[in-house]
């Protein structure tokens, strides 16, 4: 709803707080179930001491509706109602001085979207498209990442879809062609899997030379509990013809991208062997929870061990074919570029490299001498996490105990108790290696994209 501004002002002679009954009657007016009532939401108010002045924010359908809720305000003196936005909404447009652009019913308000974020926690890094990550603090801690505070990553307008009309289509080379709601895919048989997401772009911003793209820092990635269909049985059910072997899918999302004149939809491809490997999943609900738009509501593709780029949100299409997609996000983005030996060389971005964060202590904390707990979490694509080693200030490395059962698909907590017997700069660096023998490095390669940045994460604190 249109946001506005409200200065209420009255002279000392008829304050009306100077009356107890008058004072109450603005006072009982102006709460929430009242405002409620006459159809404004109060985001906040206050009084400027001594100047008889009252400022509040409210949101109503149009001005006339707020201008009939201000009648005993003007009874009791002068009022004025100014246009407002949120700081999200200015960012959103462009300035303070730019009008709101006009958001289709079919897309999500991008400022209203940011607000959430920011409110939730996210540190946004862009309000269009909408990208925020997590603190790394609040990563470790509990089993999975609450929704609001889940990393988010976009590269168009965030669909807002109707999940009563949704239809799931599947088809290409199959023997019969689909068209599921989403009541179809509630009534197959569910499972639900821990799965940890990662942007391929996490850590980007550590990379030297710096490299285009979303500046991400360490928090571009989360873990939530998934709830929904196994890929492979709608797979099953629409049949194989000869020669199907790849799938593409295809999200609701989309729009412009340089180096090309019209708008295309977000697609990426795997093939069939790739998706029974990783067990993919169609989830419906996040964290018990039914998906919110800006997590793929109602439906996304959830593929475990893989960089999220392959994790579809907002999933409209499903086309089984012969050949590798080759679509913009699957052939021209989301590809490692390196320099090696005077030349160039790529591979695709595929399963998330090993990594392990430090949550605890903070980066710049003060540590009182004596015991004290080095945490964090680690993760990798290829295999559960087998060991994770932490070293104090450059010393010798000293294994972590691994806290909880091991997932492949999901982070692993561990910790290592120590004691800190003298003041003063304190360096902690962990490294993660996971069970098919990957270990990070101490330094990610360089590449022209800036992905897969898994360089050995260090923290440095101070002793007191």
């Amino acid at each position: 709803m249109p946001l506005f501004i409200v200065h209420h002002q009255h002279s000392p002679e008829t304050c009306p707080a100077r009356d107890p009954a008058k004072g109450a009657m603005l006072l009982n007016h102006l709460s929430r179930p009242s405002a409620a009532r006459h159809g404004v939401v109060i985001k906040g108010e206050a009084v400027v001491r001594g100047s008889h002045s009252l400022f509040f924010i409210a949101e109503a359908a149009d001005e006339t509706v707020l201008q009939a809720f201000l009648t005993p305000f003007r009874q009791a003196g002068e009022v004025e109602v100014m246009a407002a936005s949120t700081c999200a909404g200015v960012v959103a447009s462009g300035g303070c001085d730019a009008r709101p652009a006009e958001v289709s019913a079919a897309f999500l308000d991008p400022a209203d979207a940011c607000q959430d974020a920011v409110e939730a926690g996210l540190l946004v890094h862009r309000v269009y498209p909408l990208n925020g990550e997590t603190s790394v603090q609040d990563l470790a801690g509990g089993a999975v990442v609450p929704n609001g505070r889940f990393y988010l990553r976009n590269h168009f307008d965030i669909p807002n879809l109707d999940g009563e009309s949704y239809r799931l289509s599947v088809g290409g080379l199959v023997e019969r062609s689909l068209s599921l709601s989403m009541r179809d895919l509630h009534n197959l048989h569910a499972e639900s899997l821990v799965v940890t997401l990662e942007c391929a772009g996490n850590g980007r911003s550590l990379f030297g030379p710096a490299v285009p793209g979303e500046a991400w820092g360490l928090g571009a990635v989360s873990t939530a509990e998934w709830t929904g269909v196994p890929l492979i049985e709608v797979i099953e059910r629409a049949g194989l013809r000869p020669g199907a072997t790849e799938l593409t899918f295809r999200g609701a999302d989309g729009g412009l991208v340089e180096g090309h004149d019209a708008p295309i939809r977000f697609e990426r491809g795997l093939s069939f062997d790739q998706i029974r490997e990783a067990g993919a999943l169609l989830a419906y609900e996040m964290n018990g929870e039914q998906l919110s738009s800006p997590h793929g509501y109602p439906l996304r593709l959830i593929v475990p061990g893989w960089y999220a780029v392959a994790s579809v949100k907002w999933l409209t299409e499903i086309v089984v074919t012969d050949k590798p997609c080759e679509a913009h996000y699957q052939t021209e983005k989301y590809w490692y570029q390196w320099v090696r030996n005077g030349g160039d060389e790529r591979a695709p971005v595929t399963l998330m490299s090993v990594r392990a964060l430090i949550s605890s202590p903070d980066q710049g904390e003060s540590l009182p001498r004596g015991e004290t707990a080095i945490r964090g979490v680690a993760w990798s694509g290829a295999g559960s996490i087998s060991r994770v080693d932490v070293s104090l200030n450059d010393g010798p490395w000293r294994e972590a105990r691994l806290v909880g059962e091991r997932r492949r698909s999901a982070w692993q907590w561990w910790e290592l108790m120590t004691r800190l017997e003298q003041t003063g700069p304190l360096a902690v660096r962990a490294r993660a290696t996971d069970m098919a023998g990957r270990t990070q490095p101490e330094r990610a390669e360089w590449n022209r994209l800036g992905y897969g940045n898994n360089s050995i994460h260090c923290v440095t604190a101070q002793v007191i």
